[in-house]
């Protein structure tokens, strides 16, 4: 395998769990229905795990258009590369959003609430306001960022055993920041399902709410790159 289909691989199985325990959480007649935003940050934290752990040996798991050209910004990874990593995070945005509609398309289709529906593919903000939900984004994926520059220990990648300590960021940011926009912190994880939302036969499916869809891309490269220039100053 190489890095462009680990990426590919690795983001598929994040977008698929992820959005698949929101699936869950929220749709109409799933076994955990109402089960609340601990299941779902859980959920995504073990998400990152699985694909940090299958695709840090081969890729080193950026999994994430924000790492990636935070990582590159920093000098620590060829600025040549960055598309070829983009374009198969993106992809298997789109592969994993396809497993949890093929999945979860019976509850999809007899869910009435379409922001439940657009809720599984992507995020919308609790309560909409552009400069301070962009905010939110770039506080969250500077300490994803942060973290991630730690545990990579500088210039030494820890391969498979990064996975559970990103694991458990992920899981502090969800707990800590992911009230106001639901924690993108990562512009595959709401762009590449948005996009999804939009051209999946799900009945019923209302807005995938565009006007919204910049904020999730633009504020964790944003925060991605805030991190790359404190991370080098310290």
């Amino acid at each position: 395998m190489n890095s462009f289909a680990a990426e590919l691989l690795g983001t598929a199985l994040v977008i698929g769990l992820g959005t698949g325990v929101v699936a869950n959480v929220s749709l109409h007649k799933t076994k955990a229905n109402g089960t609340g935003f601990l299941m779902v940050a859980v959920g995504w934290a073990m998400a990152v795990f699985v694909g940090v752990f299958v695709s840090a040996p081969i890729s080193g798991a950026h999994l994430n258009p924000a790492v990636t050209i935070a990582l590159a910004y920093a000098g620590k990874f060829s600025w040549a590369d960055v598309p070829m990593y983009i374009l198969a995070q993106f992809l298997g945005s789109f592969v994993g959003s396809i497993l949890v509609w093929l999945a979860y398309k019976m509850h999809l289709d007899s869910t009435v609430d379409t922001d439940a529906q657009l809720g599984v593919f992507c995020n919308t903000p609790a309560i909409p306001n552009t400069v301070w939900n962009l905010m939110t984004e770039i506080v969250g994926t500077f300490v994803l960022l942060m973290a991630v520059f730690y545990i990579k220990g500088g210039d030494t990648d820890l391969g498979s055993v990064s996975a559970l300590p990103i694991a458990f960021v992920v899981l502090g940011i969800g707990l800590g920041f992911g009230g106001p926009t639901g924690y993108a912190i990562n512009p595959a994880r709401d762009l590449g399902p948005r996009i999804m939302h939009a051209l999946l036969p799900i009945k019923g499916k209302g807005s995938s709410n565009w006007g919204y869809s910049w904020i999730p891309v633009v504020g964790p490269i944003i925060g991605g790159i805030l991190a790359a220039v404190v991370f080098g100053m310290l």
